[in-house]
């Protein structure tokens, strides 16, 4: 009978860690040792870690599973055996070099049916659904480059994937670093930068200088957004660095039909040469204490 390493010591935490502390270390080790990032004879000590490693995670990652497991040990989880608190199972596996699973038949251990699962597709869970590795052993990745409006109203463009012409529609909403997976191949999307535009997730951003008169008095000004041209007012005493939130102006999501603000920053131009005029004007203001 193999001797299991302690999952404490796999993680590299002690008993007391948190939720928070056991989720950074499970991280920091699987991004370490995952199968894809070694060659050789090494990949196969890899996938040993890799393997404790995940089933480390979801055993303490779990309450109840982290109490059993404080209390009995790997005993708990053990499908019989002398020591086992929890007796009376068996394996039923699946194929897979790392899928494993172990059901209770007419036991009284309360994870039974549990299984440690699949550590890739724990992996993957665990960063939101995209493996920064598993991906590209897949499927083939292609990479395109689209301008800021392409990306944020949605483009079709064709391309020559295998030999073959393909049209390819990118919904709206995608951003720099976005990836599609379109089954038999994935898509990185890289983004331009836009003239004046910023973006930050589904909002947008824009700098407009306003002359100093109007910050002083208010005014209309036209703004750009996404969708075209706007007039907004300008409140009268306006200062430099006011920020205007325009609701519902900025990028649709690529989940649901929401879409983002617009920030508008309104930069207050200041005369550097004045004419006699003006400065006879800003004079006057300066006496009356303005």
């Amino acid at each position: 009978m193999s001797i299991k390493n302690d999952y404490y010591d796999i993680l590299g935490v002690n008993k007391s860690a948190n939720a928070q502390e056991i989720k950074a270390a499970y991280r920091k080790k699987a991004l370490e040792w995952h199968p894809d990032r070694h060659q050789g004879s090494d990949k196969e000590e890899a996938e040993k870690k890799f393997k404790e490693i995940n089933e480390a995670y979801q055993i303490l990652s779990d309450t109840s599973k982290r109490q059993a497991y404080d209390q009995f040990g790997h005993d708990a989880f053990a499908p019989g055996g002398g020591g086992n608190p929890f007796a009376g199972g068996g394996f039923g596996g699946r194929t897979g070099p790392f899928t494993y699973t172990w059901s209770s038949s007419g036991g009284q251990n309360p994870f039974g049916n549990m299984d440690f699962g699949d550590p890739f597709d724990i992996f993957e869970s665990f960063f939101g659904g995209g493996s920064p590795f598993r991906q590209q052993r897949q499927v083939p990745r292609y990479s395109v480059k689209l301008s800021f409006m392409e990306a944020v109203n949605g483009v079709t463009k064709e391309f020559e994937i295998e030999d073959k012409k393909r049209k390819i529609k990118i919904p709206a909403g995608v951003d720099e670093g976005t990836r599609i997976n379109f089954g038999d191949f994935m898509l990185s999307i890289n983004v331009a930068p836009h003239e004046f535009f910023e973006r930050d997730g589904q909002d947008i951003y824009v700098n407009v200088t306003v002359p100093y008169s109007m910050a002083v008095l208010g005014g209309t000004i036209k703004v750009p957004t996404i969708d075209g041209e706007i007039k907004i007012k300008v409140r009268a005493g306006t200062k430099s660095g006011t920020m205007i939130r325009l609701k519902g102006q900025g990028v649709v999501s690529t989940h649901s039909r929401s879409r983002g603000d617009q920030y508008v920053k309104l930069n207050i131009s200041i005369p550097v040469k004045l004419t006699r005029t003006q400065k006879r004007i800003i004079d006057d203001l300066k006496e009356e204490g303005l």
